[in-house]
């Protein structure tokens, strides 16, 4: 590759860096959004994790929309519209916050949900084919590093902005009553419009920025006739590829789940509010090592199947860590979940794309689908912890059948049809 050529693929990778970290500031602020809405809506805790359902399930519902999009419009201005789509999501809360309307709250979040979903059909594949298919995890790994530390900046400022006071507010709202009641939660709702007006604002300027970058548009795998059976027909007769929106759709359940439920977990457990709602920050954290592990290990020291296994079992472990443990020590290891996570997304995307050719777009657009995952399972756990939160512990258990079947992908489910060369 001359010297160009490299500036330029290094341009590309830099631009989809920019949108990963927009992906992570806006998806890892749903994790406050949570409690928040809880207290000043009024919330039962299935009710609250409509929060994740609101925004993870646009991926299910706009997958296979964004890849007519992107075929219409190109992957550059399908960026774009992507991040207005988004900052119209995040306007929305400012009359939710007036109205202190949970369902616009909602429709807010799934409208950022579209936008998102159209800008992560796009980002991943891109970032994917810039480079060799054996090294993906690696580049897909430096994103998540741009993804995850955005979450955690997010989660920082948006803290000290909703929860400061939180705890003296949470003890003084019980004494009161009718309109003064009202007004006390109204002014709390209130606290979500600056930042995100602030939100909306940052999000118009990057669609302007992406739309005049002249970022190329780039010729992948979908534009080749080839694939590993030139006689397949549909994307339905590649079953690994079938079985990693499987993979997909779990693992980004439980990783939403890990993250996204520690805050009220924490708070059940008697730790303050503002304390409780810095963990799913160290959950970053520890998917920012485990990415940092990635880009140094794969394809060295250990293929995608071997690492995506060794996470899986790791997250086993954990698991029973902290349904067997209390406390902190239980909230350690509901934490250190996120660093088994961190190489699943890495290790599944490429070992499910690889060899669709002409099915690309179409596969990723299935793929895209399987992050409705985020939406369901963390559902689930709030349904089995109950309507006051009492079995917050134990509904962790929902997490081992998940990193079961990503054992089975790992192990078998990823060569199945790949091609007589490819079998176990």
């Amino acid at each position: 590759m001359s010297d160009q050529s490299k500036v330029s693929v290094n341009y590309q990778i830099a631009i989809i860096g920019v949108l990963f970290f927009l992906f992570g500031f806006v998806t890892w602020l749903n994790g406050l959004l949570i409690p928040f809405l809880k207290q000043a809506c009024e919330l039962t805790d299935v009710v609250a994790y409509l929060v994740t359902f609101a925004f993870f399930i646009a991926y299910f519902v706009m997958a296979f929309p964004s890849g007519m999009i992107l075929k219409k419009i190109g992957f550059p201005n399908g960026m774009a519209l992507g991040l207005l789509i988004m900052s119209f999501g995040a306007a929305i809360f400012i009359p939710a916050a007036m109205n202190r309307s949970y369902l616009l709250f909602l429709s807010g979040l799934f409208i950022e949900g579209t936008g998102l979903a159209l800008l992560q059909t796009a980002s991943n594949p891109y970032i994917t084919i810039l480079g060799p298919i054996e090294s993906a995890a690696q580049r897909i790994s430096i994103m998540g590093i741009c993804n995850k530390v955005a979450g955690m900046i997010g989660i920082f400022i948006l803290n000290k902005l909703l929860f400061s006071g939180m705890s003296q507010f949470s003890t003084s709202i019980q004494s009161l009553s009718g309109d003064a009641k009202e007004a006390a939660l109204q002014n709390l709702a209130n606290k979500l419009i600056t930042p995100y007006s602030v939100i909306a604002l940052v999000l118009i300027c990057l669609a302007l920025l992406i739309k005049f970058s002249k970022l190329p548009e780039i010729k992948d795998a979908d534009d080749d006739d080839s694939d590993v059976s030139t006689s397949r027909t549909s994307v339905l007769q590649y079953p690994y590829l079938l079985l990693g929106v499987v993979g997909i759709f779990v693992y980004v359940g439980v990783e939403v789940t890990a993250i996204d439920t520690l805050p009220l977990y924490g708070q059940s457990l008697g730790i303050a509010a503002e304390k409780a709602n810095l963990f799913p920050i160290y959950a970053l954290v520890a998917l920012t090592i485990g990415y940092v592990a990635g880009i140094f290990s794969i394809p060295k020291y250990l293929s995608q199947q071997q690492a995506l296994m060794i996470c899986a079992l790791l997250g086993i472990v954990f698991t029973a860590g902290a349904l067997f443990t209390t406390g902190l020590v239980s909230i350690y290891f509901l934490i250190a979940l996120s660093f088994a996570h961190a190489l699943m997304w890495p290790c599944i995307w490429p070992l499910s794309i690889e060899g669709l050719g002409k099915f690309t777009k179409t596969g990723s657009s299935l793929l895209i689908m399987g992050i409705a995952g985020g939406a369901i399972i963390p559902l689930i756990y709030g349904h089995l912890s109950g309507a006051d939160g009492a079995n917050r512990h134990i509904s962790y258990w929902i997490l081992l059948p998940c990193y079961l079947f990503l054992i089975y992908f790992a192990l078998r489910g990823n060569l199945i049809g790949k091609g007589k060369n490819k079998q176990a």
